[in-house]
């Protein structure tokens, strides 16, 4: 499969991510290695992660994610073949705020080496911001990781636009190492919020957007037709309240209508859609079957006609 690599890095990845956040939830060990495996005979090799997933499953206490993830690339000796990606900041159980003090940074890191069993991370993001710490004190955390060869390339994923844009400023201004990447929540359904407020800022810093919530928590997938559907699943009720309303609905039918013109599936267009948009690189998408792997490569190399792209984006506005 055909590389895109990420700006000013030297990151060649497939143009989908697997989403880690399902290892040690609603995938055990042994699940999360198969699908790992179909994933990357598939021809993809990126895969995201975060160092507090899936603290919030009982029993769980953050870095499950991470310890499978390590325990597969050990397993299969494939980590030089294979982009990791991780991120450092969130809360974990018990914690109810950010941290991106430096303290915190140099302190995670090693936690995640060690659960990744590697001896670097490709890309390390900040995944939520704690405002009340200087954004220099936060890159210069990573400055000491990128130096020692900890870390190759940073991103940044929940910052708020300001945020944002001081630390790349900051990078520039003090040679600090600088954000390559931006994961943004986007989606055929959650366009306002990046495009409004961050599409701009990526264009204008030269940020590889790898979206997540590519697929709407399943929403976008075709599962969900009518008012029945939702009580099919568990996580139906919360999607059903999030996302079926009079837009939602229009969405729903537009996909269905362009699946069917190009005899593929709702969740092959959602993706493809989004790898059409100005600055995304490659959506993240999570799958806990093989069969939910093939809306990927069906994605890769679907082009929509000009008047599909009017009825999405028509479906789509805000």
């Amino acid at each position: 499969m055909e590389k895109i690599t990420l700006k000013n890095t030297q990151l060649a990845i497939a143009p989908i991510i697997f989403g880690g956040n399902v290892f040690g939830w609603t995938l055990d060990e042994k699940g999360s290695f198969a699908i790992l495996d179909a994933f990357v005979d598939r021809g993809f090799n990126a895969i995201d992660t975060a160092n507090q997933y899936s603290y919030w499953v009982p029993g769980n206490q953050g870095g499950e994610s991470e310890k499978i993830l390590g325990a597969w690339t050990k397993s299969r000796a494939n980590r030089e073949r294979v982009v990791l990606m991780t991120k450092v900041g969130g809360a974990f159980a018990g914690s109810a705020t950010p941290n991106t003090t430096r303290q915190h940074i140099i302190e995670q890191v090693e936690l995640s080496l060690k659960r990744l069993q590697t001896d670097y991370i490709d890309l390390y993001q900040t995944h939520f911001d704690q405002e009340e710490t200087p954004v220099e004190e936060t890159l210069r955390a990573y400055e000491e990781l990128v130096k020692t060869g900890k870390v190759r390339y940073i991103g940044a994923s929940n910052l708020a636009p300001d945020r944002l844009r001081d630390s790349l400023d900051t990078s520039r201004n003090l040679d600090l190492p600088t954000y390559r990447t931006l994961q943004p929540e986007y989606n055929l359904y959650s366009r306002e919020g990046f495009e409004t407020n961050y599409r701009d800022i990526a264009q204008a810093y030269e940020l590889s957007v790898i979206p997540y919530f590519s697929l709407a928590s399943g929403f976008l997938t075709g599962k969900y037709q009518s008012e029945d559907d939702f009580g099919k699943s568990a996580r139906g009720q919360g999607v059903k309240e999030q996302y079926w309303n009079e837009r939602g609905q229009k969405i729903v039918t537009a996909l269905q209508h362009v699946a069917e013109q190009h005899d593929s599936t709702p969740s092959a267009v959602a993706l493809a859609w989004l790898l059409q948009q100005p600055t995304v690189v490659a959506p993240i998408a999570s799958a806990t079957k093989e069969l939910h792997l093939q809306p990927f490569l069906d994605a890769v190399g679907l082009t929509f006609a000009k008047e599909e792209l009017i009825l999405l984006d028509e479906a789509s506005g805000y």
